[in-house]
């Protein structure tokens, strides 16, 4: 039996989903903010892209599917206002297996693109969040089309190895781990 069709979240926000039971899961984004914040800063370096393109690889559904991505948002949103330049145009790419409940993080879109006006104002460029659904066992993206990818806790299932977090920039490759 193929992984896509074992591996599954329980949709929904009442007491048996993701949405309601994914602690564990908050608390390894939580613990991999450090070095995202680290390998952001150190990849915008002063050149900062006009388009940039992030994905989110397992991003499930619930409260930390935008979460990360807000957070991953402010680091470069305060990374262009030190060097005064403006946002770059942001696309997110938000994965996961074709079953994930992607409605229920569209349906909190809206509430999400509202927060970041009200907090970053007129000057924050656009942001556009889609889904791509698939394995990342396989390519998801054309070439050149993304400037960071993250993952916190899909990315064991590549190799039976606990990472915390990938960042990709050009061809390097940022990993942080939990010991």
């Amino acid at each position: 039996m193929e992984v896509m069709q074992v591996l599954h979240m329980n949709k929904g926000d009442d007491e048996n989903s993701y949405a309601k039971n994914s602690k564990v899961q908050s608390r390894i984004i939580s613990l991999g903010k450090r070095i995202n914040e680290e390998a952001i800063m150190q990849m915008l370096g002063t050149n900062i892209p006009d388009i940039m393109g992030i994905a989110d690889l397992g991003c499930s559904s619930g409260p930390n599917s935008l979460s990360l991505i807000s957070e991953i948002i402010d680091m470069i949103y305060a990374k262009c206002r030190d060097l005064g330049r403006p946002t770059p145009e942001l696309k997110v790419f938000l994965n996961d297996l074709p079953c994930n409940d992607f409605n229920s993080i569209f349906g909190s879109l809206p509430a999400f693109y509202d927060e970041l006006r009200k907090e970053k104002g007129s000057e924050f460029g656009p942001c556009f969040v889609s889904a791509t659904p698939g394995s990342f066992h396989g390519r998801l993206f054309p070439s050149r089309s993304l400037h960071c990818v993250h993952s916190s806790s899909s990315l064991h299932w590549l190799s039976q190895v606990c990472l915390t977090d990938i960042i990709f920039h050009r061809n390097q490759v940022h990993v942080g781990a939990i010991s």
